[in-house]
């Protein structure tokens, strides 16, 4: 199993989400600034977390995205699958016709380690992860950097 750069995006910016919509709707560019991801990126895995219900728009001035839902109701493994991402770690997809049609000696193994992952990471919340000092820590830095760049963009254009 490998989570691709979607996967840890989508988790991402879903944790931004999390952390900063109890002020409202948040815009994809003030996720994209934050977090350093791309624009265009956020809103290809925004279509995909709105169709999945784990987001919704609003319109409008002040409008952006928020949770469709309470942060502790919403879990990695959530996430991952609403972006299509994979937490199957055999070579055959999980169908067990990985040699000639047929299971290959390793299936059950690699089989029982998707069913740990997609475990671990379904018992994991948006809420949880919030609630993590480190997390808290991480997203003030944030918060502050993004401020700073404004504040000198706007010293530029005087």
């Amino acid at each position: 199993m490998k989570l691709t750069t979607r996967g840890r995006y989508a988790v991402t910016a879903m944790l931004d989400l999390a952390l900063n919509g109890d002020k409202g709707p948040i815009s994809l560019a003030a996720i994209s600034q934050r977090q350093d991801i791309s624009l265009s990126y956020l809103e290809q895995l925004f279509a995909k977390l709105r169709k999945n219900d784990l987001v919704a728009s609003v319109r409008g001035p002040g409008g952006g995205y928020r949770l469709s839902r309470c942060r502790e109701q919403i879990n990695v493994a959530d996430i991952i699958s609403a972006v299509n991402e994979s937490t199957d770690s055999t070579s055959c997809q999980g169908k067990g016709d990985c040699q000639k049609g047929e299971a290959c000696l390793t299936h059950h193994l690699w089989d029982g380690l998707s069913h740990q992952i997609h475990d671990f990471l379904s018992g994991i919340s948006l809420g949880s992860l919030t609630e993590q000092n480190e997390v808290r820590r991480v997203s003030e830095r944030q918060i502050s950097a993004a401020e700073e760049t404004v504040v000198n963009a706007e010293a530029l254009n005087l």
